[in-house]
């Protein structure tokens, strides 16, 4: 045996097995179905109360519903073997996908932050009472749809990445619910601006974390919880190694770490031993 060994490690834990993908795609689907139904509703309740909180809930949930059929599609492709030159699959197209949803919800934040910007001078009569009851509704169908996807595997970024999004509209849905209240009780118009503002915020926010994460595996950052120079002074510090170089590390899609290295052993070192308790330590110690 050559007394320099190199080593090539690549390992994901991904969630592709069949009975548990096509369990994740019913919760999905079962999540998907709510949020239409009651979007379609609240654009019509919406329109009937002039509340432009309401418009800015339905907004948002369209995105949280585009992102669900994205992550579907997503699915669909993931699981395809690769083929041609797919060396690694379609399991990027959720990445891709995830970052179209962050997209839409900063351009529809920038035009509801705009128009609600606009109506807290010149606010119109508002039905708070319909705004009221509406956003109650939209609070227990959001916590529905959130016990959905949270049955689904939550390591994919798109459906994490829609799981977080009905917990904003949860929020949302509250404040607009206070809103309609204050209206109802106070006559004050401008409670519903307010309450569009904070979820153009929420919208912001989710959408800025949706970009920023996706970015990272595009430009093959390494995962938010691997510090890779620590990563390869532990490796270098294990009984046998002289030496690790040429030491890189990515995600190939969300929830699907990939690590390779050249490692160096000891002269008569057995290359074969050392492999298996470096990867052994990613696996337990970086989940790699």
């Amino acid at each position: 045996m050559s007394p320099t060994s190199g080593h090539g490690h690549g390992h994901g834990h991904g969630h592709d097995h069949g009975v548990s993908a096509d369990a994740d795609r019913r919760w999905l689907t079962a999540a998907l179905a709510l949020i239409v139904a009651f979007m379609l509703g609240e654009v019509v309740v919406g329109l009937v109360a002039q509340s432009l909180a309401l418009l800015s809930d339905a907004a948002h949930m369209l995105t949280d519903a585009a992102s669900i059929v994205l992550a579907l599609v997503a699915m669909r492709l993931a699981a395809r073997p690769p083929q041609g030159g797919f060396t690694y699959g379609l399991k990027r197209a959720e990445i891709l996908s995830a970052q179209a949803n962050g997209l839409t919800l900063l351009l529809l934040a920038l035009w509801l932050g705009y128009e609600a910007i606009t109506r807290l001078f010149e606010p119109p009569e508002v039905a708070g009472s319909l705004v009221l009851v509406t956003a109650l509704v939209g609070v227990v169908v959001n916590l529905a749809a959130a016990w959905c996807i949270s049955r689904a595997n939550r390591s994919s970024l798109n459906v994490e990445g829609a799981f977080q999004h009905i917990l904003n509209d949860l929020f949302a849905f509250i404040a607009t619910a206070i809103a309609g209240g204050v209206i109802l009780l106070t006559g004050f118009r401008q409670a519903d601006a307010i309450a569009s503002l904070i979820v153009v915020v929420l919208m912001l926010k989710a959408g800025v974390g949706l970009v920023r994460e996706s970015g990272r595996i595009f430009l093959e950052a390494s995962p938010a919880h691997v510090d890779p120079d620590a990563l390869g002074a532990e490796l270098a510090a294990s009984p046998r190694v002289v030496q690790v170089h040429d030491l890189h590390v990515w995600q190939i899609t969300s929830g699907q770490p990939a690590l390779s290295a050249h490692v160096l052993v000891v002269p008569d070192g057995d290359c074969h031993a050392t492999r298996q308790e470096l990867e052994e330590l990613l696996e337990h110690t970086y989940e790699i």
